[in-house]
């Protein structure tokens, strides 16, 4: 068995590019797709403005997107950002982004098997289904990760079709209105901003192909080129999705329904193809959650290789090379979440947490050499930039929150320098 850098037992490169791409889509179209539009277009108001913040998100995704490739290209190992802020800016940066991305992800998790379960089974039996949802897919992803590549391709399938079947019934079912794009009662420049800060939920899911760097083959190649053909393929998706919903329901619907993809396909003579949004949405959702719990185990085990986490959750499963203690505690941890707790409106927590992970990409980034850059240093800056600015738009309640898990994160590991200080002396 190979080693990390660390020198701890490593993953197996057994993942390709279409393995990577089709787990970035199905982060992306799974949290995005069916969860995001509605949240964003209540606090933006209109149509045209729910468009300019799908582009202002895309386009700090694809600055973000830069520099995750570009750092993934030179670290190929599990941890994604944690692990780049660590050798780029320090230890600290570095606890930052992977306790922001860990506790996030984890609450996505929860959302993600708590939205499935929604989909699929009746009011009284959502909890225990979701927490069925979350043990099948650890005990996959437990398998090996080429198993989870598998599956989550059948529901990238999955969702594709379902999404196509949006688009065509609302753009075909007779109710489409291009002048509904212009209208509702725009909320301003800040109302764009805040809900570009919602979107570009969406759009993270790219940074789990990053997360999963010690499992790719020739990952200089691989990385770079599946997060840019997994992020380029979901922005076209979102903005055929989005002026679907918009031409058939405009902006204050959108906003009002829980539900807004079905709802522009059952508004026209397309109805009876609501059964394969259901489908779809289900899918989307247990390929997000698929795709979380690798994300979300692989960079538990890389915090907890370098102390910040117990080292226990560092352990390699010897035959399936997979980070099996973090995969398990992290189960049981979404378990819990889904059995007591109703995380569906976490987006914005989420987000919250990703934009500080990405902020520490981007620095990150800005600091590396000539020789491993592949990026202008301007697209870095303009990253950094929209993480602050989309972060300090985020509703108070996101922002409240995520300055709280922070806090208790630098307290943790305060505390836990401070008695490793006192052990040694």
């Amino acid at each position: 068995m190979t080693t990390s850098p660390g020198g701890q037992p490593a993953l197996a490169r057994r993942l390709g590019t279409i393995d990577a791409v089709a787990i970035g889509l199905g982060s992306m179209l799974g949290a995005g797709a069916f969860a995001a539009f509605g949240p964003a277009a209540a606090v933006v108001g209109s149509g045209l403005g729910l468009l300019v913040a799908l582009g202002v998100a895309a386009a700090v995704a694809y600055c973000n997107a830069t520099s995750s490739a570009q750092l993934a290209a030179q670290y190929p190992t599990s941890g994604g950002t944690y692990f780049y802020g660590r050798e780029q800016l320090g230890p600290w940066w570095g606890f930052l982004a992977g306790w922001g991305f860990v506790i996030g992800k984890t609450a996505s998790c929860a959302a993600m098997a708590l939205t499935f379960a929604a989909y699929v089974t009746p009011g009284a039996w959502e909890r225990p289904v979701a927490a069925a949802a979350v043990v099948a897919l650890a005990a996959l992803n437990y398998r090996g990760i080429t198993r989870t590549a598998r599956v989550a391709r059948v529901l990238v399938v999955l969702v594709l079709v379902a999404l196509a079947a949006v688009v065509a019934g609302s753009l075909l079912g007779g109710e489409a209105d291009a002048g509904r794009l212009l209208t509702g009662a725009g909320a301003g420049p800040y109302g764009v901003l805040q809900g570009a800060g919602l979107l570009f939920f969406a759009f993270a899911g790219y940074a789990r192909i990053a997360t999963l760097g010690e499992e790719v083959r020739d990952p200089r190649r691989t990385i770079p080129r599946a997060i840019q053909l997994a992020l380029g393929a979901t922005v076209v998706i979102y903005t055929a999705i989005g002026l679907a919903l918009l031409s058939v329901l405009g902006a204050t619907a959108i906003a009002a329904s829980d539900a807004p993809l079905s709802a522009a396909v059952q508004a026209g003579s397309w109805a009876a193809a609501g059964p394969i949004v259901g489908i779809g949405a289900a899918a989307a959702a247990l390929g997000a959650l698929l795709a979380l719990i690798a994300g979300v185990g692989r960079t538990t085990m890389a915090m907890a290789r370098t102390g910040d986490l117990p080292p226990w959750l560092a352990a390699v499963h010897p035959r399936h090379q997979v980070p099996h203690h973090a995969e398990v505690a992290l189960a049981v941890t979404v378990c819990l979440l889904v059995l007591t707790l109703d995380l569906r409106g976490a987006i914005g927590f989420s987000s919250f947490g990703v934009l500080v992970y990405y902020l520490v990409a981007n620095l990150s980034a800005l600091r590396q050499r000539a020789a491993d850059r592949r990026f202008s240093r301007a697209l870095q800056v303009v990253g950094a930039v929209g993480c602050v600015v989309l972060v300090a738009t985020l509703p108070l309640s996101s922002v409240a929150a995520g300055v709280g898990v922070f806090a208790v994160g630098v307290a943790y590991r305060g505390w836990r320098l401070a008695t490793a200080s006192r052990v040694r002396r």
